[in-house]
Order: C-alpha cells, then structure tokens, then sequence
C-alpha cells in the first residue's frame, strides 16, 4: 500500500509541476536540456508531461541500470523513509554496514566510505592516494591520470580530468596530477621508473564520457603490474562500469586483477544518490577518524536503496544479462550497419555501447527524441547507448532498429 501511494504521489505532483520557461528562468543556466520535461517512467519507458512514451536507452546515464520505478527499489525506500532516513555517522548505521559488507563480499576490497556522488567518491581516492603518499615520505604526492577521462567536477576531480573543455575557466586546477595518453602502458611505466612522486594511478577501465573507449585486453594486468613494482596505489574509476554494467560485477573483474581504491556511484542506487570508495590491502585502513567525512554519506535512506540494488542484481544474475545483451547489440548493430559509409568503428563492453562515426553528430540527440528514444552523443562523434540491465530482447531490437536507421540516414546525407 505505501509503494502505490508513493508512486500515486509521485505522477500527481508531476503532473502538476510541468517544466515551463518561467520555472527554467531560475535554474542556473548549467545545462542545455532537450525540449521534453518527464512525469513518470516503469521499467525501460518514460512518459513525458504531454503524453508520449520513449525508450530509455540511456539509463540516466547509466544510473537506472534496474529501470524505473523497479518494485524492490520503491519498497526500499518507501520503508525506510517510514522509519529514518537520517542520523549521523556520529552513530552506527545497520543498513550501512550491510551495504558495505555485500560491496567487499562482491568486490574482494575490505573498507568502504559512502558518499553520495561518483565525484565525492573520487575525491576520496585522491585523498587517500595523498596520505599514502606522504606515508612514504612523499613530499608532493602525484596521481597518473589519463587523456580522455572524467571523473568529476569538483575541482579535484576536474583537474583529474582528461578533458581540457570541461577544464576551461576554472584554473588555476589543483596541482599533483601528470597526464598519460588512455591505453598507453609505456607512458605510464616511463613515469613510474623515472619519478620518485608518484602515489598512485587513476583510470577508468573503459572510459565513458571519452567514447567508450576499450582499452588492450591486459592494459589493467600491467597497470597492476607496475604498481606492485613500485608500491603504487592502482585506483579504479568503476562509477560508469561497475554495477554489472560490462558483464561482470566490476570491470576489472574481466582481468582477474583486484585495485588498491574503487569508486562507484550511479546505478549504486538506481536513481537514489550514492557514491562509494572501496580500499583494500594496502589502502584498506588510510583513512583514520577525522581524515574524511560526509554529513549525507552512507545515510539510512541511500543505503536501503542501493541495498536493494544489489540485492535484486545479485539475484537476477544480471551481470550475465549484461553480457548476452552486449552480444546481441553488437551482432545487431553489424548487421544493419554492415557497408554504411562513415562508421569509424563500434565499440561493446556489455552494456556500454559506442558507436563512433567519422564526423560530429550531435543532432542524432534530437532526431532520436523525436522517435521516441533516449540516446546520448559523447566526444563529439560517438553515440552512446547505456541500457537498463533489464532491456528484454524486443526493447533492444527496437533500440538497435531505430539507432541503426537514425546513423544510416544520418551518414548518408
């Protein structure tokens, strides 16, 4: 009874607050939103304020990785919101400690601190890798990061960042991070051997707002490598690929390694926001009381949601289901867009889909919305496909059928 008059509530206050120019004017003018304003959504779909329905194969950027409105989710939260959804880390948090508890069993990490974003959760591996730094002595601890990433936009986490767009107008960006090409193991090595600052290593296993880009299959094998060689912290972005996105419960779970420091977040919580960093060996026990923090962090209320989660993608078995759709989208999309001129390449890691194109392309935003689907351009020129770890065949036929002509008409013009 509580989920159906949360849910009833829910489209009801919806209804009635529909975007409208006079309620943009004071938002900050931070982003460029698309002409559509949504009221509700239940699994894969979504109904804007107007009536129409469209296929999400965005996920939220890859945040809804259960759909919306998921029943356990729902419960998740309608429950614990009828019975607290704050104290204090001053206190013990059952449902935290749960949480923590299921992500080391899955992970093989030992320590987890909850945020409640993908870039707090970020910010505190770069904290981490800083006092594990100064713990050898030293001075100015640096990070190796990579060209094409993302992993925030906080000041730290932007100035990690490998994207000098995104970077512009904010310096001067905090100092200690050295930049290395994506995919580029000697660079890496080369800094390793010839500096004696280095903490740490900072990458993402496939990088998502840099295209989907897939590195070598050992690239993270030999990233662990030379931090066992030079007693490094590897340190993992996992906050777009974890979460059974790739096919596993975590990327680097393809490689069969374990990082010092992973971070998480989006579909952590399926819509509820939550971020985590996980330490094992020698990370697992930097932090001591006082070093880091949150207010929100770890609060009852996220962690019964991302509990939830787990839970019901543990149960599901939905890292498999990740991978089967993967092979499916990626015969799909070779057969319909076999001989199209302009397809630079198609790039699959489960369920992160890219399709790089030879020129920009982010007009196909639009044209998709107008058909009824929800997509994304990333880098310029790569359509970027996020689906729900619970797209049925059909729903991902109809993703695949509409991409496909979308790009074939787009190419052809």
């Amino acid at each position: 009874m509580a989920v159906r008059c949360f849910q009833r509530t829910a489209f009801l206050f919806y209804r009635k607050t529909v975007y409208t120019k006079s309620m943009a004017d004071h938002l900050m003018t931070t982003y460029a939103r698309l002409p559509v304003t949504f009221s509700h959504g239940d699994g894969v779909w979504l109904w804007d304020t107007e009536g129409k329905k469209y296929l999400d194969a965005l996920g939220g950027i890859a945040v809804c990785g259960l759909g919306h409105s998921h029943p356990a989710v729902t419960k998740a939260i309608c429950d614990q919101a009828g019975k607290l959804m704050h104290t204090s880390n001053l206190y013990g948090i059952g449902v935290q400690s749960e949480l923590a508890d299921e992500l080391c069993r899955l992970s093989g990490l030992e320590r987890v601190f909850f945020s409640n974003s993908g870039a707090e959760a970020n910010e505190a591996a770069i904290k981490i890798a800083r006092l594990f730094g100064h713990s050898k002595n030293i001075s100015v601890p640096h990070i190796i990061v990579t060209e094409g990433s993302f992993h925030g936009r906080t000041l730290s986490t932007l100035s990690a960042t490998g994207n000098p767009k995104v970077q512009a107008g904010f310096e001067p960006l905090v100092q200690g991070f050295l930049r290395v090409p994506y995919n580029d193991v000697d660079a890496i090595a080369r800094l390793a051997d010839n500096r004696d600052d280095v903490a740490a290593i900072l990458v993402e296993p496939v990088t998502g707002e840099g295209g989907i880009s897939i590195p070598d299959a050992k690239y993270l094998n030999e990233l662990r490598k030379i931090c066992d060689q030079h007693e490094l912290l590897l340190m993992l972005d996992e906050i777009q690929t974890g979460m059974c996105r790739t096919g596993t419960w975590f990327a680097h779970q393809h490689n069969k390694i374990k990082p010092d420091v992973m971070t998480l977040a989006k579909s952590l919580g399926n819509g509820m926001p939550i971020g985590a960093c996980l330490a094992g060996g020698k990370a697992a026990n930097i932090f001591q009381p006082g070093n880091h923090g949150s207010t929100f962090g770890g609060n009852p209320l996220a962690c019964s949601a991302a509990l939830a989660v787990v839970k019901t993608m543990d149960a599901d078995n939905l890292d498999q289901r990740a991978t089967q759709l993967g092979q499916k989208f990626r015969q799909g999309f070779r057969d319909q867009l076999q001989g199209v001129a302009g397809i630079q390449d198609i790039r699959i890691k489960g369920l992160m889909i890219g399709i790089e194109l030879n020129k920009d392309c982010g007009e196909l935003v639009g044209q998709a919305l107008e058909r009824g689907l929800l997509i994304n351009v990333t880098a310029g020129n790569v359509v970027r496909l996020l689906p729900a770890l619970i797209t049925n065949d059909d729903e991902a036929e109809q993703i695949i059928s509409i991409v496909a002509d979308l790009i074939s008409n787009f190419l052809s013009q």
